[in-house]
C-alpha cells in the first residue's frame, strides 16, 4: 500500500499545468526525433542538458522521459516507411514492418508498433513502480566493497559484452574515467591531469563530453555519410487500423516481447539490441505461419517493438535504484542528475520521493499522450522526414554551441567540446562504443571512492572484496561476463576442429 500511496503523490506531482506540459513536449519532440534517421534521444537530451541550468528537476527529467519514451514510438515510422532503422533496436522492425507496407499494409504495421509500444510501456511502467522499491530495500544492504564490485560489473557488461569488440569497448570506458578524473582529488588535495590549466582544476563538466560525443561527433559522422540522393518513402496506403486476425496475431507478441524487454533491460548488461532481435526469433519459431516471416509477417513487428519500449523502462530500474546507467541514454540523463547535485541510487527514493514517483507517474501520462497522437499525426511524422539533412545537422551544431557556452560562458569549454566532439567522430569511425566513456566518466570517480572507503575499513587488506559473499559474487559474474565469451569462441573452435 505505501508504493501505491506514494504513486498517488506522485500522479499529484504530474498532473501539474507545468509537468503536463513538460510531458507533452517530451512525447512530441521525442517521436520527432526517432523518426529522423540517425538521431536518437541520446544526442536530444544532451542537447537539452544545459536546461538543468534553468529548470526545475521535476519537470526536467520529465521532459528526458517523455523523448525516451517518445524516440522508442517514432523509431518505427522511420523503419516501416523509410527501411532505414534510426538506431540499432529498430533494426528488426524493419525487416518485417518495410515489407508490409510494400504490400500495402503500412497502417497495418504502424498500428501495431503504436499499440504494441502502449501496451509495453504501461506494463513496463508497472514493472518500474514495484520492483524499484524491491530493488531499493536490497541495496540498502550494500557497503563499499559491493558497491565497487557492482561498478566493476557494470563497467564490463556496458563495455566488453555489448560492444562489437571488448578491447575496443574498454578503451572507451578508461578514456571515460580519465576524463573523471581530471580535476582535484578530494581526498588529497593535489590536482590531476589538469595540464596546468587553471580551468581543469574543478574537473571537465560531464554535461560538455555527453554534448561533445553524442551531439557534436555524432552529427559530424552522420554529415560525413550523408548522400545527396534521396531515400526511396513509400506512401501511407491503407487503412490505419488492423483486421480481427491482425489483431489475434499481436497480442501475444506483445505480452512476449513486453516480458523479454523488460527483464533483459532491467540487468547491468541491458540494452534493447538483445530483447529485440530475440523476440523476433521466438515469434517466428512459435508462428503458425513462418513462411511469412521475410515477406510481411505481423508478429515481426509486434513482438520487437513491444520488447524496444519495455527495455526503455526496464534500463530506468538500475538508474533510479542503483545510480547504474545501462544504455546511452541513461548515462546522460545520470549525469544530468549530477548537474542537479543529486545521487541516483537507493537513498534517491527518500531524499527525492516527489521527484522520483512523479517521474514514475508522468511514464503512464506519457504513454497515453503516445497512443493518442501516433496514429492521427503520422501524415506529420512522414512530412518530417522531408527535412534537408544539412538543415538538421547545422541547427544541432548551433544548439550544441549556444547551450554550451551558455552554462559557464567559457572558451575553454567550447574548445573541450569539439575536441571531445571530434575525437567522437574518429570513434564512431573506428567503432569505438560512446556510451562507455560517459559512464566511465560518472562511476568512474564514484568507484574510486568506494574501492578507497572499503580498503579503509578492511585497513588495506584487497581480501575483503573477496570474503564477503555478495561482492565476491558480484566479481565472478563480471569476470565471466568478460572471459566467458571468449572462452565459448575457443571451445567451440576446438569443437569444429
Amino acid at each position: 500500500m505505501d508504493t501505491l500511496s506514494q504513486l498517488l503523490n506522485g500522479f499529484a506531482v504530474a498532473l501539474t499545468p507545468i509537468n503536463l506540459m513538460f510531458a507533452l513536449i517530451g512525447t512530441f519532440l521525442g517521436t520527432a526525433i526517432g523518426v529522423l534517421p540517425g538521431i536518437g534521444p541520446a544526442l536530444t537530451i544532451a542537447l537539452l542538458l544545459p536546461i538543468t541550468f534553468k529548470v526545475d528537476p521535476t519537470g526536467a527529467f520529465i521532459l528526458f522521459a517523455g523523448i525516451y519514451y517518445g524516440a522508442m514510438y517514432g523509431g518505427s515510422t522511420t523503419s516501416i516507411l523509410l527501411n532505414t532503422p534510426g538506431e540499432s533496436a529498430t533494426i528488426v522492425t524493419a525487416l518485417e514492418g518495410n515489407r508490409m507496407a510494400k504490400r500495402g499494409r503500412a497502417g497495418a504495421a504502424l498500428a501495431t508498433a503504436a499499440i504494441g509500444s502502449f501496451v509495453a510501456g504501461t506494463i513496463g511502467t508497472v514493472g518500474i513502480t514495484f520492483l524499484a522499491p524491491i530493488v531499493v530495500e536490497l541495496a540498502l544492504k550494500f557497503g563499499p566493497a559491493e558497491y565497487f564490485c557492482l561498478m566493476t560489473l557494470a563497467f564490463v557488461t556496458v563495455s566488453a559484452v555489448l560492444g562489437n569488440s571488448t578491447v575496443r569497448g574498454l578503451v572507451s570506458l578508461f578514456f571515460g574515467i580519465w576524463l573523471g578524473l581530471i580535476g582535484i582529488d578530494l581526498q588529497t588535495g593535489q590536482p590531476r591531469f589538469t595540464f596546468g590549466l587553471i580551468e581543469l582544476l574543478d574537473g571537465i563538466n560531464v554535461i560538455v563530453v555527453a554534448v561533445g560525443l553524442f551531439a557534436v561527433g555524432e552529427t559530424l559522422w552522420l554529415a560525413s555519410r550523408h548522400a545527396h540522393g534521396k531515400d526511396e518513402l513509400l506512401p501511407l496506403s491503407g487503412s490505419l487500423w488492423m483486421t480481427r486476425e491482425e489483431w489475434k496475431r499481436s497480442w501475444k507478441p506483445w505480452l512476449r516481447g513486453t516480458g523479454l524487454g523488460f527483464s533483459i533491460g532491467a540487468l547491468p548488461a541491458g540494452g534493447a539490441e538483445i530483447p529485440t532481435f530475440l523476440s523476433y526469433y521466438i515469434e517466428k519459431k512459435l508462428s503458425l505461419k513462418p513462411e511469412e516471416f521475410g515477406n510481411g509477417a505481423i508478429e515481426g513487428v509486434a513482438g520487437p517493438e513491444a520488447a524496444n519500449n519495455a527495455s526503455a523502462a526496464g534500463v530506468l530500474v538500475p538508474m533510479l535504484t542503483l545510480g547504474l546507467p545501462t544504455s546511452a541514454t541513461a548515462a546522460i540523463m545520470l549525469s544530468a542528475f549530477q548537474s542537479y547535485g543529486i545521487q541516483p541510487g537507493p537513498l534517491l527514493f527518500q531524499t527525492q520521493a516527489n521527484l522520483v514517483w512523479g517521474l514514475i507517474a508522468s511514464l503512464y501520462i506519457a504513454n497515453v499522450m503516445l497512443l493518442v497522437m501516433n496514429l492521427p499525426l503520422v501524415p506529420l511524422w512522414v512530412k518530417i522526414l522531408a527535412v534537408p539533412k544539412p538543415w538538421l545537422y547545422g541547427g544541432i551544431l548551433l544548439f550544441a554551441t549556444i547551450g554550451t557556452y551558455g552554462i559557464s560562458q567559457s572558451v575553454i569549454d567550447l574548445m573541450l567540446l569539439y575536441a571531445i566532439g571530434i575525437a567522437g567522430y574518429f570513434m564512431r569511425r573506428f567503432d569505438f562504443p560512446a556510451a562507455p566513456v560517459i559512464i566511465g566518466m560518472i562511476l568512474g570517480p564514484l568507484a574510486e571512492q568506494e574501492l578507497r572507503r572499503a580498503l579503509t575499513i578492511s585497513q588495506g587488506d584487497w581480501t575483503v572484496f573477496l570474503t564477503r559473499p555478495l561482492s565476491a559474487t558480484l566479481l565472478a559474474l563480471a569476470a565471466a561476463a568478460l572471459l566467458g565469451p571468449h572462452i565459448y569462441a575457443y571451445m567451440a573452435k576446438r569443437r569444429a576442429a
